[in-house]
């Protein structure tokens, strides 16, 4: 490697490590991680895993050539599973031994080596994988916290080539960075899932599951939104980051209502329904003092995500610090934000949080299938939700699906 080769290799590693101090979002720090790995070593496929229950779970996958067959803006959607780790594949050996682990041709990969190559994933996908490069994510010098894994080097003419002793240097310091981030994330999440604990402890349909799929489905619905917007990439990064934390508090306001009513085991009031519909107030208010842009974002979803585009939602134009009305109807009650009054964070968590709602069972309702959801999106949409917002929703289903799968109710949180 020359000089100027490795001048620009640690200019790389540096820009790296300040990209994933951006993000402070799990999910969306992991795809970076390997979006960012991916570029830098020139590698056409790669997938990230994080360690859970003593396995790896796949957390994102990413293939130029699959994607450039779909059509335009789409994106690959990823088979959800997980490996033991055991070293009997390329991850599950790279998790155990805490080693990078380079692979020049999978289908090559001699009799005596412990771990093997399921050819599966390539007949699945009509796709060739041959070279491969799997380094872990280590924290603090001995836990494992996932395998960052990159498939099929490409040279200057996009012609498959074979990663090299370089590679396996430079992916280990790239593999360190990203641990370091990855630890940081874990434990704003872990912040966020205690905060939610208290909301679930108050109201069990606030689980822990809802709120990630709530959080997941609406970064993915306001990328495609960004994307069909034009949105600059480098803010849809950042934007997706502060949405996912944002969406997953949209209900934390809940805390501050009684008992009595949350844990009611039987349809509310009037009076009551009055009273809970204040948790979106009382959440806006809990994010009154303003130190980032998740505050500002929290503030804006817990108070609008139940506003409705035709402006018969709540609660309306209101000062969410003193719960007094800015605007009113004819009956003198707080006017309702229609359209493009709800910021659209709120309208974004509307649609999600409704989506899951129907989607899952309670103690009072079956789980509506897809295709009576489906329905009840389109019927709602110009009414209670904002039919742009419905249309890109639907160009996003598959992930969606996907998302839904990851995040069951029968799953630990992540």
């Amino acid at each position: 490697m020359n000089d100027i080769n490795a001048a620009q290799k640690i200019k790389d590693l540096l820009e790296f490590d300040a990209r994933l101090n951006e993000i402070n979002d799990i999910d969306i720090l992991l795809e970076e991680i390997l979006t960012q790995a991916r570029e830098v070593m020139h590698a056409d496929a790669g997938s990230i895993y994080v360690t859970k229950n003593n396995k790896l779970t796949i957390h994102h996958a990413q293939n130029d050539t699959l994607t450039a067959q779909l059509p335009k803006g789409g994106k690959l959607i990823y088979r959800y599973f997980v490996i033991p780790i055991d070293g009997s594949t390329i991850s599950g050996y790279c998790a155990t031994t805490g080693q990078v682990v380079l692979v020049p041709d999978v289908y090559k990969i001699p009799e005596n080596t412990p771990y093997t190559f399921n050819k599966n994933y390539d007949k699945e996908s009509g796709y060739r994988t041959r070279s491969v490069i799997a380094a872990p994510l280590i924290a603090n010098g001995k836990e494992v916290l996932g395998v960052l894994q990159l498939i099929n080097k490409m040279d200057k003419k996009h012609s498959i080539t074979t990663f090299d002793n370089d590679d396996q240097l430079l992916i280990k310091h790239y593999a360190t960075y990203a641990s370091t981030a990855l630890q940081r994330a874990q434990m704003t999440r872990a912040i966020l899932l205690r905060m939610m604990a208290m909301a679930e402890m108050r109201d069990p349909k606030e689980t822990y599951n809802h709120v990630n799929r709530v959080g997941a489905y609406a970064t993915e619905l306001f990328e495609q939104w960004a994307l069909d917007h034009r949105m600059n990439p480098r803010s849809i990064r950042k934007t997706k980051d502060t949405l996912r934390m944002a969406a997953m508090l949209h209900d934390v306001g809940k805390v501050a209502i009684s008992d009595l009513i949350l844990k009611k085991p039987a349809q509310f009031s009037e009076q009551e329904r009055e009273i809970m519909k204040e948790h979106t107030i009382l959440g806006a208010r809990l994010f009154k003092k303003v130190h980032s842009d998740l505050d500002i974002a929290a503030r804006s979803v817990a108070l609008n995500h139940h506003e409705n585009w035709d402006g018969s939602g709540y609660p309306g134009h209101v000062d969410p610090d003193t719960g007094k009305a800015i605007h009113i109807d004819q009956d003198g009650k707080p006017l309702g934000k229609r359209e493009d009054e709800i910021p659209l964070f709120g309208r974004i968590v509307c649609i999600c949080d409704v989506y899951d709602a129907l989607r899952s069972q309670r103690v009072y309702k079956k789980a509506w299938d897809p295709n009576q959801v489906n329905d009840e999106l389109h019927k709602l949409s110009g009414h209670k939700f904002d039919p742009e917002l419905i249309h890109t929703f639907f160009k996003v289903e598959r992930n969606i699906i996907g998302l839904e799968k990851r995040y069951s109710d029968s799953s630990a949180p992540d």
